[in-house]
């Protein structure tokens, strides 16, 4: 395979003030792959004493969201009542379904030392019939995911099935999602179970079937042909994919939903306050009221 630029997707760079975020998904042409519609690649950052991520409540519909880290610690808190840190390799899943809110900062000990933040976080867009399910959320330490040893690379699967294993977040779709560690010089292939996939590169150098892939790039690899990566040096790569999602999907700030009305109700309800409120927190983002249409992913 060649990497060229209909594969390849670039990251969207934005800086918040010291926290720099590379965005992936979505993008054009390649808007999701598989039921992934967000994509993002959070730091690497280093915080001083004091110093933390700041993320008050906001909500969500229409998706579940998982935060993966390599390096530190966020506290996630939810208008359920879930208050939960996640340290790396550890999954925090939450599925929005109808509406839920939550809180992401660094905790008071973390905050007080500073120190680093790396992970990535992902939107799922959820089936048409399960768009509205109860909202929920699960943790599931680092020790209870599924993880394949093979000369000179491991992978741990973060969530969905794939590779012989099943993770244990409750999905809603076929799909995986999977870190894999790389040694210099050894060799993964990437199996054609599902029709759509893609490779990102967080670290490190690495080809794909003999084409380099740039770091902080996703290839969007190619129905039904397996693949081998080459790791040329010490490299952390995602993989993921999944079957295609059951239709368009508009996507609104941070509400994914297959119909606008169900946009236009998500944000009467937020600027009513009608979500739910998430305990020990006394603030929120405001609806972004500039005019903007949901666009339509497909």
């Amino acid at each position: 395979m060649t990497i060229s630029s209909a594969h390849l997707i670039k990251p969207h760079v934005k800086d918040l003030g010291g926290f720099t975020v590379k965005r992936l998904l979505p993008s054009h042409p390649h808007k999701m792959v598989g039921p992934f519609v967000f994509f993002d690649h959070m730091g690497p950052a280093a915080f001083g004493p004091g110093e933390g991520l700041d993320v008050r409540p906001h909500p969500h519909i229409g998706l579940a969201t998982v935060t993966y880290l390599f390096d530190g610690v966020i506290l996630h808190r939810d208008s359920l009542g879930s208050v939960q840190p996640i340290h790396p390799g550890d999954v925090n899943w939450m599925t929005a379904g109808r509406g839920i809110v939550h809180s992401e900062r660094s905790p008071d000990d973390a905050r007080k030392a500073g120190g680093p933040l790396h992970g990535i976080q992902i939107w799922v867009a959820l089936p048409k019939r399960h768009e509205t399910v109860a909202p929920s959320f699960e943790h599931h330490p680092a020790a209870t995911l599924p993880v394949v040893e093979l000369p000179g690379a491991s992978l741990r699967l973060v969530a969905g099935a794939a590779f012989g294993r099943k993770a244990p977040a409750t999905t809603f779709s076929d799909m995986f999602y999977a870190a894999l560690d790389m040694d210099a010089g050894s060799r993964f292939t990437v199996p054609a179970e599902y029709p759509e996939r893609a490779v990102y590169l967080v670290d490190g150098e690495a080809d794909i079937d003999g084409s380099a892939l740039p770091a902080q790039h996703m290839a969007v690899l190619p129905a039904a042909q397996e693949l081998t990566i080459e790791a040329k040096t010490k490299a952390r790569i995602m993989l993921l994919g999944g079957e295609p999602i059951d239709g368009d999907r508009f996507v609104w700030w941070n509400f994914v939903a297959s119909s606008k009305d169900a946009i236009e109700k998500a944000k009467d309800d937020w600027r009513a306050q009608r979500f739910g409120a998430v305990p020990q927190e006394t603030e929120w983002i405001p609806l972004p009221e500039a005019p903007k249409p949901p666009e339509s992913f497909s």
